[in-house]
């Protein structure tokens, strides 16, 4: 299976810190590889300490099930066949701000997961990452 470069991880991370610098938000952001172990992260000064296991525990939710965890959450709502799935796995985030990384042959590789401000800004930062990572894929390396 393959697995996020460190260099992968830290190309989300610049996108995702400047997309937050652009929108005048303070973020924690966290890359994760395959199997949901850390790869990179960055919290913006002033950024919500809270915010630090929120992005971290958004993007394993996102690589455990290698699904937004915004569309997570809406199969967790009361009712729903995924109701209560956030106190599995020593606890999810199932709401919008984490994203499956996936490389040019779309196999999920990493996940990148943000927290610090609204959800719909956790969001947007979260897709910088995610599309600058896509863009590299995209432009800088030959398929074989």
């Amino acid at each position: 299976m393959p697995d996020i470069t460190l260099e992968q991880a830290q190309i989300s991370i610049r996108a995702a810190l400047e997309k937050a610098e652009s929108i005048n938000t303070k973020m924690c952001i966290a890359v994760v590889d395959t199997g949901g172990n850390l790869k990179a992260f960055v919290r913006m000064e002033k950024a919500w300490l809270g915010s630090i296991d929120i992005a971290m525990k958004k993007a394993k939710t996102s690589r455990y099930f290698d699904m937004p965890t915004g569309e997570i959450g809406e199969m967790s709502q009361p009712g729903r066949e995924l109701f209560n799935i956030e106190i599995s796995n020593d606890g999810l985030i199932t709401f919008p701000g984490g994203l499956p990384l996936t490389n040019r042959d779309d196999e999920v590789i990493g996940a990148i997961g943000v927290s610090g401000s609204t959800v719909s800004n956790d969001l947007i930062v979260a897709e910088a990452g995610e599309t600058a990572l896509s863009g590299h894929f995209l432009y800088s390396e030959k398929k074989v």
